[in-house]
């Protein structure tokens, strides 16, 4: 009987350790997605506006707007000098800047005579703003021919004026008599323009 005992003891033991590992299922294993979020992109900061000058400089006088005349002529030396005007006949501001460029003439038709006026050191130019019916000036010297040898001038009598304002190409003419050299000497020195009439 102890053999058989042992077989049924055996079997039982068997079924008990099937049932029990069926009844161990694997669980399965849990899954955690974990998505990640960009951060939100900053709106960009708008572009800075350039800052607006604080002052607006007036355009250049043209030749047009402006009315050039010769102040009475003064001694000077061995020579003399006289004061060139320039008004502002516009309505609106304008600006001159260093010299003009001043010849002696005659005419009609108007002809250049010899060399233009050669620029004074003295004053430094600046930026002179002309407002409408205002004034700028330079002041001219003009030397006496008769100081100068025949080989570099021809001494002629001179009518008028040939000058351009600072920055322009066209000329304006004034009527004023001179001595004037036909060649190579230069004669006259011209400043830079300033504020008025004073020259």
């Amino acid at each position: 009987m102890k053999p058989f005992l042992i077989v049924i003891l055996a079997a039982l033991a068997a079924t008990t350790c099937a049932c029990s590992s069926s009844g161990t299922a694997a669980r399965p294993a849990h899954t955690v997605t974990i998505s990640a979020h960009a951060a939100a992109s900053r709106s960009a900061a708008p572009a800075p506006h350039p800052s607006p000058p604080t002052s607006l400089v007036a355009a250049s006088c043209p030749t047009s707007h402006l009315i050039a005349s010769a102040g009475a002529p003064q001694g000077y030396r061995s020579g003399l000098q006289l004061v060139i005007t320039f008004k502002n006949t516009s309505t609106a501001a304008c600006t001159l800047h260093g010299w003009p460029r001043v010849w002696q003439s005659m005419g009609p038709p108007v002809t250049t005579i010899g060399q233009p006026a050669v620029e004074g050191p003295v004053p430094a130019p600046t930026v002179v703003t002309v407002p409408p019916n205002g004034t700028a000036s330079a002041r001219l010297r003009i030397e006496d021919s008769a100081l100068y040898p025949t080989t570099t001038c021809k001494p002629l009598k001179a009518t008028s004026l040939a000058v351009i304002p600072p920055g322009e190409k066209t000329a304006t003419h004034i009527s004023f008599g001179s001595a004037a050299c036909k060649g190579s000497a230069k004669l006259m020195t011209v400043t830079s323009v300033v504020q008025g009439s004073g020259g």
